[in-house]
This record gives C-alpha cells, sequence and structure tokens, in this order.
C-alpha cells in the first residue's frame, strides 16, 4: 500500500493573500510620485486641462442670487467682455481664502468678475458675500450643479476667463494665490487684451 501524499498548496491562494499588498504599493507609488513631482519639480497638479479652452462658453442663463442687489447672469452680462467666471459656494474653504484676491480683481476696470454661485443656500450665499464682500458684477444660482456640468467644473472654486468675444481663454482649477495670480492669470489676461482689436 503506497503513502498518502499530502495535498498540493496552491500558488493562487498566495497570490491572493498578497493582492491587498500589491493595490496598496500601487497606491503608494501613484501618490508618491504626484507629491514628488509637486515637491521637487514645482509641478501644479490643480492645473487640469480644459477640453473647453479655445472654444465658446456654454450658454449662461441663471436666475440671480435673491437679495444680492446683483443682476442675474446670462449671455448679456459677459457679452463684449474680458470677464472672469467664477464658480464658489459659502460652504468651500478656498473660496473663502481666495475671496480677497477676487476683491482686488474686482477693482481693475479692464475685467468684469461674474459668479456662478455652486449648490448652496442662498441665505448662506448672502451671509458669505455680506461678511467678506462682493466682487460680482452679476451672479447666478446653480443649486443642482447644471451649469457647473456644462463648464466642465471639477471642484471649486474654479475660474474661467472668457473673452469679449464668448471664447474661453484660461481656466484655474482651485483657489488664486499670489504664483497663480502672477504667473497664470495676468498674463493671459496681458495676452487677451493686447489682441483685442483697437
Amino acid at each position: 500500500m503506497s503513502e498518502m501524499e499530502p495535498p498540493k498548496k496552491s500558488g493562487g491562494r498566495y497570490l491572493l493573500a498578497l493582492l491587498p499588498l500589491l493595490i496598496f504599493g500601487g497606491f503608494a507609488f501613484v501618490t508618491g510620485k504626484v507629491l514628488y513631482d509637486q515637491e521637487v519639480h514645482g509641478k501644479d497638479v490643480s492645473a487640469i486641462p480644459s477640453a473647453l479652452i479655445g472654444t465658446k462658453a456654454p450658454k449662461l442663463d441663471m436666475a440671480a442670487l435673491e437679495g444680492s442687489n446683483r443682476p442675474a447672469l446670462t449671455d448679456a452680462a459677459i457679452a463684449g467682455k474680458l470677464t472672469l467666471v467664477n464658480v464658489f459656494a459659502s460652504w468651500c474653504v478656498p473660496c473663502r481664502e481666495e475671496h480677497p484676491v477676487l476683491l482686488g480683481l474686482s477693482k481693475d476696470p479692464r475685467i468684469t468678475i461674474v459668479g456662478i454661485n455652486y449648490k448652496d443656500r442662498n441665505d448662506n450665499a448672502l451671509r458669505f458675500l455680506g461678511e467678506l464682500g462682493n466682487p460680482y458684477a452679476a451672479i447666478g444660482v446653480d443649486p443642482a450643479g447644471k451649469a457647473a456640468i456644462d463648464w466642465g467644473v471639477y471642484g471649486i472654486p474654479e475660474t474661467y476667463l472668457v473673452g469679449p468675444d464668448g471664447t474661453i481663454l484660461y481656466k484655474k482649477v482651485g483657489p488664486f494665490d499670489s504664483i497663480s495670480l502672477t504667473e497664470g492669470l495676468m498674463p493671459a489676461i496681458e495676452k487677451a487684451l493686447a489682441a483685442k482689436p483697437s
């Protein structure tokens, strides 16, 4: 009578046991690469390219923020003007951080700033603007986020520079700071103004 052979161990069980470790290792590698690129190479990971740059801006037809003493946000509000379209909300902490920059930009007579109030309550938006100031020439409410989808919004705050002819010239994801202002937005504004027919 032959001795019983022990059951063969399956290599699949070991692979299954290693799977979570492999997934974690892949995630750690990607995260480390993003952080490395940001710290060492100075890459702005929020500079997500937009397929809308160079195309006509989506239609604007939003109701006004009641109580803001600003008109509704429609195509007529930006027609023929170099305009910053800023997507904001009272619950957005980075929106609060960038708000002083927008207030400063609103004093520049060469540009118009309009706002899309994203998935916000009117009373909260009014309190936000009452506390921090109102840089917007027109404000449209976007309670369901439909307009933001049309504009290709990834997250807020998000800002678009729209030329007088309605073409999207520049996009910024995240709040403006001194670097993004001097190296991104202001050169885009100057280039748009230089291209404007005299």
